[in-house]
This record gives structure tokens, C-alpha cells and sequence, in this order.
């Protein structure tokens, strides 16, 4: 994980300008999936990067607590997003999160357990923090892009950019974890590029490029 959390570090610079496709449709999935927060609820943002999404996020909840083990991601975020009722908290989503038990109305992973090798302990960490009734939001690398060789790679300009390690998560593995964790899960869907506009996309970019899964958590499972 030393070699992701420094791939990050180096691409915190360039990640909100550089083309991104997968980035920038990873913000609209995750507006159609978020709902009506109300200015009510707690949100959790697992993997908060540089804040692309808790910019959206923060004017529509009443608190936003954001995780990430990459000091220069959160560094651009916390200048980015500097709403009193935001926090942005340096941590490792595979170590127990620092947060009070059944605390979050919302959990949120984008973009994020591509580089988990195992999805178990961070569900349960999930879980744990997740009121009754709250949901947990994904939206991920497609397992199809990760089967042909894709991911996450920062750009280098003409040079080939250099490659953040990814690990492949079927479907059937979420599930799993998620039911371990006492997640039920609600819903699922595919996202292509489409979905951004603009020019007609060609028959690669036809393929899904995000999966989601909703997950809620169900009343009669205690925290953990």
C-alpha cells in the first residue's frame, strides 16, 4: 500500500486537471446514486481524494467526514473544501476507522477499493459506523476493464503513465463481503462513458466503465 499512497502523493498535482474519463464520470454516478440529503444526514466519504466529490457533497449534508491515506490528495482537499462542518481525516480504510459506531447515515467508496486487496475487513469497518437503515454507496473501476489489464494510471504527458496497482473484485465479492459485514444489497448498475455526452463514443468506450452497488444496512445487525 506504500507504493499506492505515493502514487497518489505524486498525483495530487495533476489529478483534477489531467483527462480523466473514469474520474468525471465517477462524479455524475455518484450524484445519481447520493439521495436527497436534506442538509440532515452524516456522510462518510471512504477514499476522499481531492475533494472532486465532497465539493458537491458538502453544501447537502449536515456533516461530512472524509478518509484518505494520501497526505497530498488531502492537502489539495482541505483547500478545496473548508466548510466548518467538513473534516477531513488522514487514515488507512483498512485499519478500524476513527469514528463513533453507528454514526453515518451515508458511507460513500469511489474509486477506492480497486486498490484494496481485501474488501471484508473494510466492509465490516463500514458497517460498523453505519446506523440502522443507512446505505453504502460504490461506485468502482468496472472488474471488466481490470480483466483486460486497465486502471488507474497517472498521465505522464506523451510518456506512458505510470501504473497504480489495482486488484480485481468480481461482483460476486462484493456481495459477499457486503453480506458479512450484515449489508443487504439494494442495486446495481453499469455506467459507460455515454453518460458524460459529447461526442459519440466508439464501441470501447460503449464497454462499462463504473460498476455501483447500494448497500443498506439492515435494522436487526448491531454494529460490530
Amino acid at each position: 500500500m506504500a507504493d499506492i499512497r505515493g502514487a497518489y502523493d505524486r498525483w495530487s498535482e495533476t489529478y483534477d486537471t489531467q483527462q480523466n474519463p473514469t474520474r468525471d464520470l465517477d462524479a455524475l454516478v455518484l450524484q445519481r446514486l447520493v439521495p436527497a440529503l436534506d442538509g440532515l444526514l452524516t456522510v462518510v466519504e471512504a477514499g476522499a481524494g481531492t475533494g472532486k466529490n465532497t465539493a458537491w457533497l458538502a453544501p447537502r449534508c449536515a456533516r461530512l467526514i472524509g478518509l484518505d491515506f494520501s497526505p497530498g490528495m488531502l492537502q489539495v482537499a482541505r483547500h478545496r473544501v473548508r466548510s466548518p462542518h467538513v473534516q477531513f481525516l488522514l487514515h488507512d480504510i483498512q485499519q478500524p476507522w476513527p469514528l463513533a459506531d453507528a454514526s453515518a447515515d451515508i458511507v460513500l467508496f469511489n474509486l477506492i477499493l480497486e486498490h484494496i486487496e481485501s474488501l471484508e475487513p473494510v466492509f465490516c469497518h463500514a458497517a460498523r459506523v453505519m446506523r440502522p437503515g443507512a446505505r453504502l454507496l460504490i461506485s468502482e473501476f468496472h472488474p471488466g476493464r481490470v480483466l483486460e489489464g486497465k486502471g488507474a494510471r497517472i498521465d505522464q504527458g506523451e510518456e506512458p503513465g505510470e501504473f497504480v496497482g489495482t486488484f480485481l473484485h468480481l461482483l460476486e465479492e462484493y456481495v459477499v463481503a457486503g453480506s458479512a459485514a450484515g449489508l443487504e444489497l439494494e442495486s446495481t448498475a453499469e455506467w459507460t462513458v455515454a453518460l458524460l455526452g459529447g461526442s459519440t463514443p466508439d464501441a470501447d468506450e460503449l464497454q462499462p466503465l463504473i460498476l455501483s452497488l447500494c448497500f443498506a444496512k439492515r435494522d436487526d445487525v448491531p454494529a460490530a
